[in-house]
């Protein structure tokens, strides 16, 4: 398959997404006193503006490439929830999966911007586990998406979507219909991600993870870590994202490691979403492990030039990729 051949086919994609989606909120505006009521800044906000934040990215990255992206999720019968499903729907995503439950509240983080200055963060959220209902509810829509989609995403936040249960009962049945899963993990649950398809840390969360220090610039010490990673996971591949080094793949018997591109870096938020999504799409069409490392690694670069998470840009996307061929 050939790189216009690869980029036509992530047309073809439907993608499950499983995991935390939130609400991120922006609130500008200008200080121009100080309260009377305590030494604290008082902004009068001048926009508002809410965008998808979690899995949420993830979603706007799949459909960038040219895929479509579906949001299995729970979330609450709020009014953040009612802002969220909306936003999804907005934005022209897929929102058969998602589960709205009385139980939860909705995540919300609200950042109060004076000027060019973050003032304070407000996060709205809990990270207590769903209830047995909601993972009920959770694992039989994804078990009634499974059949259709190419891939699975688990986009975890540690917000208590995915339990260790609900993570194995979708592997498995994911395993049984052949359809490959890709894991970005957090704390919590990061051992709890067994026969894997790709499993996406970056290195912060590899060596928390495995509770091991390691010297990275080691090669023999990367690869015996991400070896071991693999080993007590059973999983089938590993894909590292190592910031400034780039990224390292252990995948179909082949190992990888690939150094970042010299870019202009304006802003690293988003980048893991994106290299997961591309990763996925990969994998989700059979590429080879260099190509799956290579273009995510690509995308990753790609959006850190840019200011605020912003999905990836699938035209100059394939223009840098043909670059590299």
């Amino acid at each position: 398959m050939n790189i216009h051949q690869v980029f036509e086919a992530f047309n073809t994609l439907r993608v499950l997404v499983i995991g935390d989606v939130m609400v991120d909120s922006y609130v500008w505006g200008k200080v121009e006193r100080i309260s009377p009521e305590a030494p604290v800044p008082v902004v009068n906000v001048h926009k508002r503006e809410y965008r998808l934040g979690g899995a949420g990215n993830v979603l706007l990255n799949v459909q960038a490439l040219g895929a479509e992206a579906i949001i299995c999720s729970v979330i609450g019968t709020d009014t953040s929830g009612d802002l969220l499903e909306n936003s999804l729907k907005e934005k022209g995503l897929n929102c058969e999966g998602l589960i709205r439950s009385e139980n939860r509240i909705t995540t919300i983080k609200e950042r109060i911007i004076a000027g060019s200055q973050q003032v304070v963060r407000i996060d709205t959220e809990t990270d207590k586990p769903v209830n047995a209902t909601e993972t009920a509810q959770l694992i039989a829509k994804v078990k009634e998406l499974i059949p259709s989609c190419q891939v699975i995403i688990f986009e975890d936040y540690d917000k208590g979507v995915l339990t260790a249960d609900s993570i194995k009962e979708i592997t498995d049945f994911a395993n049984e219909h052949n359809v490959p899963t890709v894991v970005d993990p957090k704390k919590r649950n990061f051992l709890a991600y067994n026969n894997t398809t790709l499993f996406k840390p970056n290195l912060k969360e590899l060596r928390e993870g495995l509770k091991i220090d390691f010297n990275v610039d080691n090669p023999e010490e990367l690869r015996a870590t991400v070896q071991q990673l693999k080993e007590t996971l059973n999983a089938k591949g590993a894909l590292i994202t190592l910031s400034e080094r780039g990224v390292f793949i252990d995948f179909q018997d082949e190992m990888h490691h690939l150094p970042a591109h010299i870019r202009h870096i304006a802003d690293v938020s988003g980048a893991g979403d994106t290299v997961i999504s591309i990763a996925a799409c990969c994998v989700a069409l059979g590429l080879p492990s260099k190509s799956v490392a290579a273009i995510s690694n690509l995308g990753g670069g790609l959006v850190c030039e840019l200011v605020g998470v912003v999905p990836i840009d699938k035209e100059l996307l394939k223009s840098e990729t043909l670059k590299l061929a």
